[in-house]
């Protein structure tokens, strides 16, 4: 395959990515709904800020990571882990 310049492209490994990305996306929602729940048991401002904390610290490094070729798999993980943790707080919280 060629690229629009005439640069070969690189085949993607898809299913190689997609489960490294759905391991980590599984770890990462793990963490962060064990963590919240214990954390809400202390304070629910504490639990919520933690997050938000969390969150805003890693999200510069995964935006770093983004265009590399095997750590792009890790920040798919983790962005729908963070995303289907908080999803899944709510569910439980209503």
């Amino acid at each position: 395959m060629t690229g629009t310049h005439g640069q070969r492209a690189q085949a993607q490994p898809w299913g190689t990515g997609l489960t490294v990305a759905g391991f980590v996306a599984a770890v990462t929602a793990a963490a962060i709904v064990v963590l919240t729940l214990g954390l809400v048991q202390v304070h629910v401002l504490l639990a919520v800020g933690l997050n938000l904390v969390a969150a805003g610290g890693l999200a510069p490094t995964l935006w770093g990571w983004r265009h590399k070729p095997v750590l792009r798999w890790f920040v798919l993980g983790a962005g729908v882990g963070v995303t289907v943790g908080w999803l899944a707080l709510l569910a439980l919280a209503f």
